[in-house]
């Protein structure tokens, strides 16, 4: 099971730390995205990390901004500048193979995934 954590409310221009874990075991051994879903929008990808010290992709909006990394078994993701656009549920997701696909972003080779982790930027 997939747990996400660090969510919150924020101001913009702020930073969160989002975390994923897995009960009972570690993801080093799996690559895990990060995806988003505002409300009224569809599901989209915002980060992935392929497995143990695999390479690390973002989508455009992400870059520079949000960093994703592996930290003892569990998977953060960094976010900075936080703006209004920026609200969603963010989710994790795990893929077996151990590599961001090159359609990563779409989700459908995540298998397992997490209840999501509410961030809200607002004034």
């Amino acid at each position: 099971r997939l747990v996400e954590s660090g969510g919150g409310g924020v101001q913009p221009g702020s930073s969160l730390r989002l975390s994923c874990a897995a009960s009972g075991f570690s993801l080093d051994y799996y690559a895990v995205g990060w995806f988003r879903q505002a409300p009224g929008k569809l599901r989209e990808g915002v980060s992935c990390i392929s497995s143990t010290t695999g390479p690390t992709f973002y989508e455009e909006y992400a870059k520079g901004r949000f960093t994703i990394s592996r930290d003892w078994g569990t998977v953060t993701l960094h976010m900075n500048s936080l703006s209004p656009e920026d609200t969603a549920v963010y989710y994790c997701a795990t893929d077996a193979d151990g590599w961001c696909s090159t359609t990563w972003t779409e989700g459908l080779t995540f298998d397992s995934w997490g209840q999501g982790t509410q961030v809200t930027v607002s004034s």
